[in-house]
């Protein structure tokens, strides 16, 4: 069996500063273009979020787009001047405007939202792969000191409490005791097994 592993670093954020240049790039193209590259700001926020709503919004802005060029191709006048021309022309513009305000909308929620970490937890004290393991007798103890708060100044101090020794390291000392003790008994010609 293997063990729970690492968890995926988190993802990364970039700074304020990148994020604010880069709305602005997002929220320009789609203006500047007079709507013809509306399409690109909901393509970043599908991009950035992976969400499947960003992806249809996207589509979306595909379809109103081919909708606009559908009717520019009916209008035959230079200026678009046509009913066909002039609807084509606010579909494009209304597309750039909806697009750029989705793209705010959605990058903003994006990067607000706290993203949930992978936490993978690592294997209990005395686990291995899921099995049990029996406590080394050789591990290293180390006592745990209390903190104490700092009491106002001009309160008395209290006198700090007695230091005692960790109870596991107690026992383990008990134990080792216990085995020298047994290891004397049972060997003839040391002070106490020659008696």
């Amino acid at each position: 069996m293997q063990g729970p592993g690492y968890a995926p670093p988190p993802p990364h954020r970039p700074s304020t500063g990148v994020l604010v240049v880069l709305r602005v790039i997002f929220v320009a193209v789609p203006i500047l273009s007079i709507g013809f590259l509306a399409w690109v700001a909901p393509l970043r926020a599908a991009i950035v979020t992976r969400k499947r709503g960003d992806w249809w919004v996207f589509a979306a802005s595909l379809v109103a787009l081919g909708t606009s060029f559908a009717l520019f191709s009916t209008d035959h006048t230079d200026d678009f001047s046509t009913p066909n021309g002039n609807a084509g022309m606010i579909i494009l513009l209304l597309n750039a405007v909806a697009c750029v305000a989705y793209y705010l909308y959605a990058d903003i929620r994006h990067h607000h939202r706290p993203h949930p970490t992978a936490y993978v937890m690592p294997p209990a004290p005395g686990m291995n792969h899921g099995y049990p393991q029996p406590p080394s007798p050789y591990a290293a103890t180390v006592p745990q000191t209390p903190v104490t708060p700092l009491p106002a100044p001009g309160a008395p101090v209290p006198p700090p409490p007695p230091q005692r020794p960790a109870p596991a390291r107690i026992d383990q000392v008990r134990a080792e005791l216990d085995e020298l003790s047994d290891y004397l008994r049972k060997h003839p010609g040391t002070p106490e097994g020659g008696r």
